[in-house]
């Protein structure tokens, strides 16, 4: 285990959930790849005028998953196609494929990768570090749109 050098952490801020908003996003794809939908995501935190809180994103998509990666230089992107690729690749002889060879293998990557994400909201921003995005990654070619659902618990400060 590696040893941590210093912790440091704000105050405590005590809240109490107000409402949640609920919101539901298409997302129509051309293949096989990444979507970025962090400035969608933005869009709806400001539509529903969360300052504090957190937002849950989920993907009913059974081929289809949400991760939080870099998205500031795109070789990142690619690196990581690459080792889902690697994963699980459509030469694997794979019992299912009655969407075709990659429908399996975008089954495996959605298991590895995840349906959903919580992220905390701070000041009415995503508390995402500097280069990171809410990405959606589409493993296998569309045979229909994958569909999110957003949902910003909106809290209010105890004084």
């Amino acid at each position: 285990m590696t040893r941590s050098r210093s912790i440091s952490r704000s105050q405590p801020t005590a809240v109490v959930a107000s409402s949640i908003v609920t919101s539901r996003m298409a997302v129509e794809t051309s293949g096989a790849g990444f979507v970025d939908l962090t400035g969608e995501v933005g869009k709806f935190i400001r539509d529903a005028g969360a300052k504090e809180g957190a937002v849950t994103l989920f993907i009913r998509h059974t081929s289809a998953s949400l991760t939080i990666q870099e998205n500031a230089d795109p070789s990142v992107l690619a690196d990581l196609t690459t080792a889902l690729d690697r994963l699980a690749p459509e030469s694997a002889g794979w019992t299912h494929d009655a969407e075709g060879p990659d429908d399996m293998p975008a089954h495996v990557k959605t298991m590895l990768t995840g349906t959903s994400l919580h992220v905390p909201v701070l000041n009415g921003e995503l508390a995402l570090g500097i280069l990171a995005g809410n990405l959606s990654d589409r493993a296998s070619q569309p045979t229909a749109p994958a569909r999110d659902r957003a949902a910003v618990h909106r809290q209010r400060r105890i004084k």
